[in-house]
């Protein structure tokens, strides 16, 4: 017979861990700092308490930031506490053992029984289901761990984890490019640009375990950076209204856009390729040196040449 164990009834979701927040990371690193692979990583807390929140949640652009560690230990309930909950679980003892005795349960629930009356708390693992190495990484670890108060279990969470967590569900938007002439731009005229369908330009994650501690990241939108898509053209970028770009407006001059010198009419599908940046910079609490955010999309600009026609007047006019 093979004996229930504390892994195999925390996997069935019994003893009530299994508070999950969604929101964006994974995996290792070497220099256990800043983690980049494309955008298709994410953030899934596990037998987490940790409760995400923000208006930085759910963006269709996170950027790859990954956790130092895919599991981690959290703070659970007392001695008295994770009794009862262990008690509670007898029905899918015998249910997955159904040839297990009484004195097969009264072994398992002594663990935890053995502390009743001391002073501290269990602590149980937790992990991020997105990253491919989170379920093996928590099964590794021990299913409870009773600790002292004021006391911290190896792989037991920190506070700068929490804002390593909160930095990895950060996104921030998508936009859309959008031109003046619209349709197509001419040699030597200013092209404007500006970006929509942005929304906030301020977007920030708060990771809380509660009763313990919680961090924030936010980032905020400080610049834009335009690419014309050839060098024959002159990048204006005096003033891009923070990161939103120019709104062409008559009788202003170009802050904000491309000055294209050559038509298009030999490039592929006979436009330049624009290309725009969102620079967005991030802070946190508690402090840390993140790299910014940069989010682009590209639009294609057909660019013509005006053709002027100089008649010579007859001299004998």
């Amino acid at each position: 017979m093979t004996p229930v164990t504390p892994r195999l009834l925390v996997l069935l979701g019994v003893g009530a861990l299994a508070l999950t927040a969604a929101g964006t990371a994974a995996a290792d690193d070497p220099k256990g700092q800043k983690y980049q692979d494309g955008r298709t990583v994410g953030i899934e807390l596990t037998h987490s308490q940790i409760i995400l929140s923000g208006n930085g949640i759910g963006g269709k652009r996170g950027d790859g930031f990954r956790l130092k560690r895919p599991c981690w230990y959290e703070p659970g309930p007392d001695a008295d506490q994770m009794l009862k909950e262990q008690e509670e679980v007898r029905p899918y003892f015998f249910k997955l053992q159904p040839n297990a005795s009484e004195d097969d349960f009264k072994k398992y629930i002594k663990q935890f029984s053995d502390q009743v009356g001391k002073k501290g708390r269990w602590w149980r693992p937790a992990y991020n289901n997105k990253d491919p190495k989170g379920m093996a990484c928590w099964t590794a670890l021990e299913p409870f761990v009773f600790v002292p108060p004021g006391e911290t279990p190896p792989g037991g969470i920190t506070r700068e984890e929490l804002r390593d967590i909160a930095r990895a569900a950060l996104t921030v938007p998508e936009f859309r490019i959008r031109t003046s002439p619209a349709v197509k731009s001419y040699v030597n005229l200013s092209t404007y640009v500006w970006l929509t369908g942005m929304g906030a330009t301020t977007r920030s994650v708060t990771a809380t375990l509660p009763e313990v501690a919680s961090a924030t990241v936010t980032a905020t939108l400080d610049d834009l950076k335009l690419d014309a898509g050839t060098t024959d053209a002159d990048r204006v970028t005096k003033n891009c209204g923070g990161g939103r770009g120019q709104v062409y407006a008559k009788g202003n001059p170009l802050r904000c856009g491309i000055i294209y010198h050559q038509a298009s009419d030999g490039q592929p599908g006979g436009a330049y390729e624009l290309t725009a940046t969102t620079v967005w910079g991030v802070t946190s609490d508690p402090q840390f040196d993140y790299e910014d955010i940069q989010v682009s999309a590209t639009r294609s600009v057909p660019v013509g040449e005006v053709q002027t026609t100089v008649r010579e007047s007859d001299s004998g006019s």
